[in-house]
């Protein structure tokens, strides 16, 4: 079984979001795996993903992460390293700030990881002409 759910805040102007991706059975768990499988695929390709595709990438390396019982401290310290500005479309990264997940893995308590900026948001500079 996994259970993730997604709290997002974005730019401060706009209102944090939620998804629920929810897969009681082993093969709706194939489901989300295929789906993530999917998406790196087209990452592979050098195609861009929007902001959906960006939050099943990172569900399924928490998921895979938390399924290692790695560290929850390791697993958001190595966030940085699952998307790059360059991979998503113009405004994910601004769109992703921050996310909470709240993670319920088959028998394990429920843990939650939280994400602070882990795509880099460009700083633009605005010159006067």
């Amino acid at each position: 079984m996994i259970h993730v759910k997604i709290t997002v805040k974005g730019e401060p102007d706009t209102s944090p979001f939620t998804r629920i991706f929810s897969y009681p059975k082993k093969s709706d768990e194939e489901i989300f795996m295929n789906s993530a499988i999917m998406i790196k695929e087209r990452l592979d390709r050098n195609l861009k993903i929007n902001t959906n595709e960006a939050l099943i990438v990172y569900s399924s390396y928490i998921v895979s992460e938390l399924g290692e019982n790695r560290p929850v401290e390791q697993i958001q310290k190595d966030s940085y390293k699952v998307l790059s500005p360059d991979q998503v479309l113009i405004g994910v990264p601004e769109t992703l700030r921050e996310m909470s997940f709240e993670v319920k893995l088959d028998d394990k308590p429920t843990q939650i990881v939280i994400l602070d900026t882990p795509i880099p948001v460009s700083d633009y500079i605005l010159k006067s002409t």
